[in-house]
């Protein structure tokens, strides 16, 4: 790394550790005030623009709509949002008090919302009007409700003027978001990122996005997760770049028609999103602008590659992030960063991230080229941020004894190129007569053939292997689900992958089962299959 880019992170570093951090001047008041802050897209593709000014002021009266009911510093407020100017209000008005951010996901049903709000001692709730059944009316928090017949959030701060106190100076250290992982291995468990936290986002938008100052930015994940969040919302905010919120869910046809119509030039979504774009390749306009793309979520399947270079002419770049950490791996598009892109590799640990791979069974680095547990080298990792999760629930086996390292509970290789390649989740593995296999890499090959849309591989108990290969597979639109297509589905992964990693079983479905932010859960169909093997024992 260069003295200069070295010196730029420590830059971003200071700018959000230092014990007289200011989220709101960070976020907002630092930057001209006429300058573009937000592009809001209706669903109608009509857009309207917030300056930083315009967020200043909004900000200002809903810190005091806060004030008054007695919120400050350490208190947790929650929004159940959609993507909205009123979402960035909120949020910046919590931060000018020094209170602490609980995101909730809008597809959130009535139990999670309570649960996690319940845990996290939440004080008070903006909600859209479209969500108000899901808040429960109780004593432990208030509501207010933005939009519909109900609408409270309007009123509260049409009766405040901006003549608020200076922000809340709460330092790096100091909570910023309370949030909750998404509970694809277990219990969602709280995350508390403190004002520091930031800094991780900024060098990603920097480094990794590669977004510049001429830059026409979009990410268009949800930011009811940390991904969305960050990347969409705070990160730019931190770096005074214009971002882009388009409200409702995805089209293939208005995320076309949103890329056009605003001269995206830097994308951002998860890879379920590109997939669907990849099927509705024939709405593409002709007078796109984009320059670099970029996906995060769960990993790239090599299809989507193979379809953006033929028709986009460019690379998606993936990247790797959790809750707890931010986002330390992925192909950055920053140029003195680029590394060859490689399907199926997860890339390289980002500027500010040192990562390396543990042997199965001791804390040591492993072999080149051999599959362990994926960890981030604490002391080589000044973005690393996390230290325990909320009342310590769930800290147990996530740092080795010494602290040194910090277990993302995935596994992977480091090859002799240097390229980091997911396996999979720690509890996704496939061990089969003694071979350890990734379910990633022969979904990666089943996902290239055509008639395939979407699968998902698991283990299921063999009495003689152990395991084996099980594939759940959404078919395309113009296949047939038959024993023909089975067998040549079987050979496409034995001829491009392993002729001892075929799936044995091949379950065709119209759906899979997938959590709220997209993430395909694995363990609800590994537990689905023995539950109906168990039955086919008991009748034979």
């Amino acid at each position: 790394m260069s003295a200069e880019i070295d010196a730029r992170l420590r830059e971003i570093l200071s700018s959000y550790s230092g014990e007289a951090a200011n989220v709101a001047w960070l976020l907002c008041d630092r930057h001209p005030p006429l300058s573009v802050a937000l592009t809001v897209v209706d669903e109608d593709v009509s857009t309207t623009r917030y300056t930083y000014g315009d967020l200043a002021d909004s900000s200002r009266r809903f810190a005091q709509v806060l004030a008054d009911r007695g919120i400050g510093r350490g208190d947790r407020v929650a929004t159940l949002m959609g993507k909205s100017a009123d979402l960035v209000t909120v949020l910046l008005g919590i931060w000018r008090v020094g209170a602490v951010y609980v995101p909730l996901f809008t597809a959130f049903a009535e139990d999670a919302v309570t649960s996690r709000l319940t845990n996290a001692e939440t004080k008070l709730v903006v909600v859209d009007a479209a969500h108000r059944s899901k808040v429960v009316t109780n004593a432990a928090w208030d509501v207010l409700v933005a939009g519909g017949d109900e609408d409270s959030l309007t009123a509260a701060l049409a009766s405040m003027n901006t003549d608020t106190p200076p922000p809340v100076a709460v330092g790096g250290t100091s909570p910023l978001v309370h949030m909750f992982t998404s509970g694809t291995t277990g219990t969602p468990k709280g995350v508390v990122h403190p004002v520091g936290y930031i800094a991780g986002w900024h060098s990603y938008l920097e480094f990794a996005l590669g977004v510049t100052d001429d830059s026409v930015f979009w990410c268009a994940a949800d930011p009811g997760w940390a991904y969305g969040l960050y990347t969409a919302i705070v990160a730019p905010l931190a770096a005074g770049v214009p971002t882009i919120l388009a409200r409702g869910g995805f089209s293939a046809a208005s995320t076309w028609s949103v890329l056009s119509r605003l001269g995206v030039t830097d994308y951002a979504a998860a890879p379920t999103v590109y997939r669907g774009l990849r099927s509705e390749s024939g709405a593409r306009p002709d007078d796109l602008a984009l320059r670099r793309l970029s996906s995060a979520g769960e990993p790239l399947t090599p299809e989507v590659n193979g379809w953006a270079e033929t028709e986009l002419g460019l690379l998606v770049h993936d990247h790797y992030g959790q809750t707890e950490l931010g986002m330390p791996a992925g192909f950055p598009h920053h140029p003195d960063f680029a590394v060859p892109m490689i399907p199926g590799a997860m890339g390289v640990a980002l500027p500010g991230w040192e990562l390396t791979v543990l042997a199965d069974d001791h804390d040591e680095p492993a072999a080149t080229g051999t599959i362990g547990r994926l960890a981030v080298v604490v002391t080589g990792s000044p973005m690393m941020m996390f230290t325990e999760y909320a009342g310590g629930r769930g800290d147990a086996g996530r740092f080795t004894a010494d602290r040194a390292y910090f277990l993302t509970g995935d596994t992977a290789r480091i090859d002799s190129d240097g390229l980091l390649r997911f396996s999979s989740r720690d509890d996704d593995v496939i061990i089969m007569a003694g071979y350890r296999i990734g379910p990633f890499d022969v979904e990666s090959v089943l996902a290239q053939h055509p008639q395939v849309r979407e699968c998902a591989v698991v283990a299921a108990p063999d009495q003689v292997r152990g395991e084996v290969i099980e594939a759940f597979v959404v078919r395309g639109a113009n296949s047939t689900a038959d024993d023909e297509l089975v067998h040549e589905l079987q050979q496409w992964v034995k001829t491009k992958y392993a002729a001892h990693a075929y799936p044995r079983r091949v379950h065709f479905v119209d759906t899979l089962p997938k959590t709220a932010s997209g993430k395909i859960q694995r363990a609800q169909l590994r537990q689905q299959r023995r539950v109906e093997l168990s039955r086919q024992e008991a009748h034979s």
